[in-house]
């Protein structure tokens, strides 16, 4: 495990993929206690999600910025300064060595983790083939993940099938994150390297994203309390 993790809920990340603050105001005022960590991303994010997460920080909520930053070095340097200034927990970047280097550089003394996102949980062989990659999902993952390891980089974001193998190249002591995790019966939707909790949990993972099933959930926060259940299963 990457660092102790006393409180299981806060393992479980709920991802605010929603079209307006309005919207995520319901979920996160419905979830109530249940849920500490909280994902925002574009769809939120663009549409003044990061002015709830000064929000939500304020009320003693963690915080993932999901922004998968790629750009020039010191481009992403100084977003991830700006990042750091708002009090989030964590915040993705792709796997691109400078680009994790620039973020490590931007993030400072700060407590911000940056994760790197190895190869996304929608991306199969044949997507990596059509974007001109050489080698498939599990070659991509092993190198981009060993050069995560080699810069310094605080965790990576990986599907929960490939949690295992990524532990093993990236140590004990740094945190993996798990998109495309489903709880048993749930629909995998647009994601194609997917888990249920219990599994992803048994395989490495620290954190576990969460988004639909919880969401979309007439009683989201029932549905938490489910996958809350089957982290404590596996620990």
């Amino acid at each position: 495990m990457a660092h102790p993790i006393p409180d299981p809920r806060d393992r479980l990340i709920v991802a605010l993929d929603l079209p307006s603050v309005r919207a995520a105001e319901t979920v996160v005022g419905r979830l109530g206690k249940e849920v500490t960590f909280y994902k925002i991303g574009y769809e939120l994010g663009f549409s003044g999600g990061l002015g709830f997460a000064r929000e939500l920080i304020a009320d003693g909520k963690k915080v993932f910025i999901d922004f998968k930053l790629h750009d020039i070095g010191n481009t992403v340097a100084r977003g991830v300064a700006s990042i750091a200034g708002l009090g989030a927990s964590f915040l993705t970047v792709h796997a691109y060595p400078q680009t994790m280097r620039a973020a490590m550089e931007g993030k400072g003394a700060s407590p911000l983790r940056i994760l790197a996102v190895t190869v996304l949980t929608s991306y199969d062989d044949a997507d990596l083939a059509e974007a001109s990659y050489g080698a498939g999902v599990a070659e991509t993952v092993a190198r981009r993940v060993a050069q995560a390891r080699d810069i310094g980089v605080d965790g990576v974001v990986c599907a929960p099938t490939d949690a295992a193998s990524v532990r093993a190249v990236l140590g004990p002591r740094r945190a993996i994150v798990t998109p495309g995790v489903r709880p048993a019966g749930s629909a995998a939707g647009d994601q194609k390297r997917v888990a249920t909790p219990l599994e992803a949990i048994r395989a490495g993972a620290d954190h576990l994203v969460v988004g639909r099933p919880i969401v979309g959930s007439p009683d989201p926060a029932s549905a938490a309390r489910a996958v809350q259940a089957e982290i404590a299963a596996a620990l």
